[in-house]
């Protein structure tokens, strides 16, 4: 009897569904399209970095061997395009107005004064050491350090300013150590051939493997997980404003003064909202393995990964439909339910690190981050795209999704039965 009212209660909800079509339309386009243009973004906007230069202005005031260098390593980079027909002046008018990215300008005398300073360093050392070295030389103050002058335009990303200077630094470390190492060999009369003189530590970066092929992660494996979360959460809306209709059109009254309890009228729109979910999964997948590669979009990889995203995608459709309810209880009209629900989802996918990386955010908000459901979602899918866990591996994630589920409808039939005591 419990499960044909149960199935009762399923009909009625796909019979609600049915009075608004355009609004299952959106719930599955809006996604759709926020996939794909997202992934082109962002993968084009890579591509581009990688494939074509960004203009920057270059002056070089000290027409040497170290300002000869820097420019060798910024033309050998493939990232730049030197401008060289400017004036410090002109250069920075240019870019405060937003005209280029950047300018960089090589002061007068780098070279030269760099050399005697690295000279009188080198000899100080020698000295100390009991070496004469070149005796002869007369000891010079060391003079001043030289500034580089790196000017951004204001409106820069941070980390494109923090990537050129870390690039700047390293080049001119690099020259300073070629050069000092050169003058000891003078000071003490070594031969040694300073090519040969190479790095004794590198970096290997070392990737996950699939057989014996690495596993490299793109950006489809990032924002197919995070924008299905971000679709399957939207559900709220069209959830709640159900509920918010069945109050006004005297639904929810009749379902009150019926037999069949009210956790089955929940049970319903549950199973009916999981189905819609599973719809939204298996709709973005299709898009990432079969339609991303003709938009010349890495394919997306879900080789014995299926059944796994599947059991995530259920669990995170269970906290959504519990918030839904929740909201759909608690509001008592579509104005309230409509823009509240649209609202806090992107609150829950800011803070839960669909739109920013969480360990880009302040430490307050990495606190705040683990308190929110999408997260906890994402995180799952996480674990098993780019990390090959099991369900075993997300075993948290999955307790933590359905715990928030069951204390959603928890508090919707609490408040019911409170709002509609006599």
């Amino acid at each position: 009897m419990l499960l044909y009212k149960l199935w009762r209660s399923f009909v009625k909800e796909i019979l609600l569904l049915k009075r608004d079509i355009g609004g299952i339309v959106i719930i599955f386009v809006m996604p759709l399209l926020l996939i794909v243009t997202i992934t082109l973004i962002q993968d084009s906007t890579f591509k581009n970095l990688e494939g074509s230069k960004i203009p920057i202005i270059f002056i070089d005031n000290d027409r040497s061997e170290v300002s000869k260098n820097i420019k060798h390593e910024l033309e050998a980079s493939k990232t730049f395009q030197l401008l060289t027909n400017y004036n410090e002046k002109s250069a920075q008018d240019a870019v405060f107005s937003g005209d280029y990215q950047m300018a960089i300008v090589i002061p007068q005398n780098l070279t030269k004064d760099l050399n005697a300073n690295i000279d009188s360093k080198v000899q100080t050392i020698v000295s100390s050491f009991g070496l004469e070295g070149d005796s002869a030389k007369v000891k010079k103050a060391a003079p001043k350090a030289k500034e580089i002058h790196l000017y951004f335009d204001p409106a820069t990303n941070a980390g494109f300013k923090n990537s050129v200077m870390n690039s700047v630094n390293k080049m001119v470390f690099e020259i300073e150590n070629k050069k000092i190492y050169k003058a000891f060999q003078e000071q003490l009369g070594t031969e040694e051939n300073l090519e040969e003189n190479k790095n004794l530590i590198s970096f290997k970066e070392i990737t996950p493997k699939k057989g014996a092929m690495e596993v490299m992660p793109n950006s489809v494996q990032h924002n197919v997980p995070a924008w299905t979360l971000f679709a399957i959460f939207f559900i709220v809306v069209p959830l709640s404003i159900n509920l918010v209709k069945e109050k006004s059109q005297g639904t929810s009254v009749r379902a009150r003064i019926s037999p069949t309890p009210y956790f089955v009228h929940i049970l319903g729109k549950t199973f009916t909202y999981l189905i819609i979910c599973i719809i939204q999964f298996l709709l973005m997948v299709a898009v990432g393995i079969y339609l991303f590669p003709y938009m010349d979009l890495p394919a997306f990889d879900v080789s014995g990964k299926m059944l796994q995203l599947l059991v995530v995608t259920l669990f995170s459709g269970l906290a959504a439909i519990g918030f839904g309810v929740l909201l759909g209880t608690i509001a008592d009209t579509q104005e309230q339910s409509a823009p509240f629900g649209a609202t806090s989802v992107v609150v829950l996918a800011a803070i839960g690190g669909i739109w920013v990386p969480v360990f880009l955010m302040p430490e307050f908000m990495q606190a705040v981050a683990k308190f929110s459901p999408m997260n906890w979602g994402l995180n799952a899918y996480y674990d098993i795209i780019l990390r090959n866990s099991g369900i075993t591996g997300i075993a948290k994630e999955l307790a933590l999704l359905f715990a928030f589920y069951i204390a959603m409808v928890a508090i919707s039939i609490f408040y019911e039965r409170k709002q509609n005591a006599v």
